[in-house]
C-alpha cells in the first residue's frame, strides 16, 4: 500500500524527511514537483548540519557526492552523463525530459544530456538547491577545469576543496592546467590535492595559499626550494620530491628565522635515495627530540618522538625524521597539530 506522504501531518512529515540519507532524498524529489517542493521546503528551513556538496567532473560525466556528519564518506546522489552512454538496453526505460533524458542505474538517478557540461551544471544546481548549500569541494581532470571558474562565479563562498585527478586516457603532461590552478587565487580555502602529472620540465614561479593542506602526488618533482617556502600551508606532503640536502638545510634556516610560520606538517617523500649522513652537523641538531606535548596521547607520541630537534628564534620547537626515502618536520607547541595528527 502507498505510503500517503503529502497527506501526512506537517510534524510526522518532517521527522521521516530527517531519516531518509542524501541520496534518497534526491530519488524522492523525483517522484513530483510537489514531493520536490516539500524537500527543498524542508532544508531550506532546516539545513542540514555538516552536510558537504561535492562536485566530480571526469571526462564527459559528472555527479554530484554529499557527506555527512553520520558517514566520512561522501555518497553519489545525482549523475550526468553524455547520451552516448545510454546503452540500447537501457533506452526503453529512459524517460524524455525537456532537456534531458532520465534514467536510473544501481537506483542513482542519472540524467543523459548532449551537451556534458551543461548536463554537470544542471545536477548540480539541482542539488544545491534541493540542500540549500553551496559546493563544498571540486575533483576533477584537466576536461574539468571550466568548472572552477563556473562554481566561483555562481556562489559568494570559495571552495573549500579542490582535487585535480590524472585522467588515464591521455598521455600528454597536464602543465598548462596545473599552472592555471596554482596561479588562480579563488581556487581552495582548505585542501589541495594534485594528483595530475606533469612534464619533467615543469616548474611553478609563485605563491599558493594560505590554506590548510597541500598534498601533492605521486610526482612532485616540480616542487622546488622556493615553491617549498612560498607554500603557506599548514600540513604540507609532497611524494616525488627531488629536493636536495641543501635545500633542505636552507628551508630548515628559514623556518627557524620565522618562515612558513604557519607549517605544522611537512612530509617529502623522496624520488630517489638521499644521503642524510652528518646532517645535524650542518644546523647543530639535537639528536634526541626532548619536546612533549600533553595534547598528543602516549602512542602517538611514540611514534614520533625519536628524531632530531630543532628549534625557531621563538621558542617553537620541532622534530625532524630522516630517512633515504622521506623528510618529515613537526611542529609542537600548537594548537592545530593533533587535528593533523
Amino acid at each position: 500500500m502507498p505510503f500517503p506522504i503529502l497527506r501526512t501531518p506537517f510534524v510526522v512529515l518532517s521527522e521521516v524527511i530527517s531519516l531518509l540519507e542524501p541520496n534518497e532524498i534526491v530519488t524522492a524529489s523525483f517522484c513530483s514537483k510537489k514531493v520536490r517542493r516539500l524537500l527543498r521546503k524542508q532544508h531550506q528551513r532546516r539545513k542540514p548540519l555538516e552536510w558537504r556538496l561535492y562536485m566530480i567532473q571526469q571526462e564527459c560525466w559528472g555527479q554530484v557526492d554529499i557527506m555527512t556528519s553520520r558517514n566520512d564518506e561522501p555518497v553519489t546522489v545525482l549523475s550526468a552523463k553524455h547520451i552516448s552512454e545510454a546503452s540500447n538496453e537501457s533506452e526503453h526505460n529512459l524517460i524524455q525530459m525537456n532537456e534531458y533524458k532520465r534514467g536510473f542505474s544501481l537506483e542513482l538517478p542519472v540524467l543523459y544530456f548532449e551537451d556534458w557540461e551543461t548536463g554537470s551544471e544542471m545536477i548540480v544546481d539541482y542539488a544545491a538547491d534541493l540542500f540549500n548549500l553551496d559546493v563544498y569541494g571540486l575533483e576533477i581532470d584537466r576536461n574539468g577545469i571550466w568548472a572552477i571558474d563556473w562554481i566561483n562565479n555562481r556562489q559568494e563562498k570559495m571552495l573549500r576543496s579542490l582535487e585535480l585527478v590524472e585522467n588515464d586516457l591521455y598521455d600528454m603532461c597536464g602543465d598548462e592546467e596545473l599552472d592555471y590552478i596554482l596561479t588562480k587565487d579563488t581556487c581552495a580555502s582548505e585542501y589541495y590535492i594534485l594528483k595530475e602529472t606533469v612534464s619533467d620540465d615543469y616548474r611553478f614561479d609563485g605563491k599558493l595559499g594560505p590554506a590548510r593542506h597541500l598534498h601533492i602526488y605521486p610526482k612532485g618533482h616540480w616542487v622546488t626550494l622556493d615553491n617549498l617556502m612560498n607554500f603557506d600551508f599548514i600540513d604540507i606532503q609532497v611524494e616525488g620530491s627531488t629536493l636536495s640536502v641543501p635545500d633542505l638545510h636552507t628551508f630548515l634556516k628559514h623556518w627557524r628565522a620565522g618562515g612558513s610560520h604557519r607549517l605544522v606538517y611537512l612530509k617529502l617523500d623522496f624520488q630517489n635515495d638521499t644521503n642524510f649522513e652528518n646532517f645535524e652537523r650542518e644546523l647543530e641538531l639535537v639528536e634526541k627530540a626532548n619536546v612533549v606535548d600533553d595534547r598528543v596521547s602516549e602512542e602517538e607520541m611514540a611514534d614520533w618522538i625519536d628524531g632530531l630537534t630543532i628549534q625557531r628564534m621563538d621558542g617553537v620547537k620541532a622534530t625532524i625524521h630522516l630517512d633515504i626515502r622521506y623528510f618529515v618536520l613537526i611542529v609542537w607547541q600548537s594548537t592545530i597539530f593533533q587535528k593533523i595528527l
